[in-house]
Formats: structure tokens, C-alpha cells, sequence
């Protein structure tokens, strides 16, 4: 896809903030630090869009990214980081839940798991979720170039093992590796 404009929209805390325009969504999700606002900048092609941070828990609310004035770009908080409070953690789980399941402009849920590691409980948790709720998902695996081929090969058939039946593409938003595929999966997906 050519990308002709890409800009944050805004932050939502709570539903009311949600977007109103109807215009189809793809949702973004992994654990804190996985590498989601890299992926997105990377998707687009724009440094600093979505701020990219190392430090764990940063993206509190929803960030709505309208892409093409045609489709938003939904990167939800990380899950799994403890330095926050458990009260902050419920909400952000209750409200990602909540627009995870309810909301129908969703096309997509692309779930990024760090290539290097192993999917966690909560990883597993998320997945088996979406596959519950019949949710178009696929995994992406992030930070790939930080492997070997072998290394990333011997990975990628552990996160299969793990995620049985889902597509997973590893990435890389340092080389742009991926890249293409995970488009084609956003239009296949906007094109159903």
C-alpha cells in the first residue's frame, strides 16, 4: 500500500474517546517493549509517528493513527509490565478488552511477540482469546535481525509450536524485513 498520509489522531483513556467516523481499524498488540510503535513507524515509514520508547508501560491509552484518511492504526498499551499499579493494569485490561470485543470496525488484530523469546502466559492468554472470539489475527515476530537465520528458524518453530494455525511473519523495523507481508495481510484483511 502507499502510504499518502499517516498521522496520530488521538489518545483514548476511556470509550468516549474512541473514534466516531466508522472507518476500519487494525488493532496492534503485544507485551510492553515488544516493539509495537517501531512496527508502526516502520510500517509507515515515518521516524517518530508513534513514540518509541525503552522504557516499558509508556503507551497508556489507546493511539488512534489515521492512515490514508482511510483506516486507523490502533496501538493498544503492552501487557505484562508489573512496575505499574495493579489498579493502572486492570483498567488498561478492561479497556482493551472492552474495544478488542465490542468494537466492529476492527479488520485485524495483529499480535507482535519478541522473536527472541518464547511466547509467555500472557502471550498464549491473548492468542487463544482471539482464536476464542474468532478474531482475523496474525502474529508478528519482532525484532528479528537480532537472530540468525538459524537462530530466527529454531524461533519462529517455537512460536508456531506454541500458536498453532495462525500466520506469523517475522519483522524487522530496523531492515523493513516483513514489511510487505504484513501490508498484504492489512489489505487482504480491509478487502473482506
Amino acid at each position: 500500500m502507499k502510504i499518502t498520509s499517516a498521522e496520530f489522531i488521538k489518545s483514548a483513556f476511556e470509550r468516549a474517546h474512541w473514534t466516531t467516523d466508522n472507518l476500519p481499524e487494525i488493532a496492534f498488540l503485544g507485551r510492553s517493549n515488544v516493539g509495537k510503535s517501531s512496527l508502526l513507524n516502520s510500517l509507515l515509514q515515518r521516524k517518530g509517528l508513534a513514540r518509541t520508547s525503552n522504557t516499558p508501560g509508556r503507551t497508556q491509552s489507546i493511539n488512534f493513527f489515521l492512515i490514508n484518511e482511510k483506516i486507523y492504526f490502533a496501538d493498544l498499551p503492552g501487557y505484562g509490565y508489573a512496575k505499574v499499579s495493579k489498579v493502572m493494569r486492570a483498567d488498561w485490561g478492561k479497556m482493551a478488552e472492552e474495544y478488542l470485543s465490542e468494537r466492529e470496525q476492527l479488520r485485524l488484530f495483529i499480535q507482535l511477540i519478541d522473536s527472541r523469546h518464547k511466547p509467555m502466559e500472557l502471550d498464549l492468554n491473548l492468542h487463544e482469546w482471539l482464536k476464542f472470539h474468532n478474531k482475523n489475527s496474525i502474529v508478528v515476530a519482532t525484532k528479528s535481525d537480532k537472530l540468525s537465520t538459524n537462530q530466527l528458524n529454531k524461533s519462529l518453530n517455537e512460536i508456531e509450536k506454541e500458536l498453532p494455525d495462525t500466520k506469523i511473519i517475522p519483522y524487522s523495523a530496523k531492515t523493513g524485513k516483513g514489511r510487505e507481508a504484513v501490508w498484504r495481510e492489512i489489505e487482504a484483511a480491509l478487502n473482506r
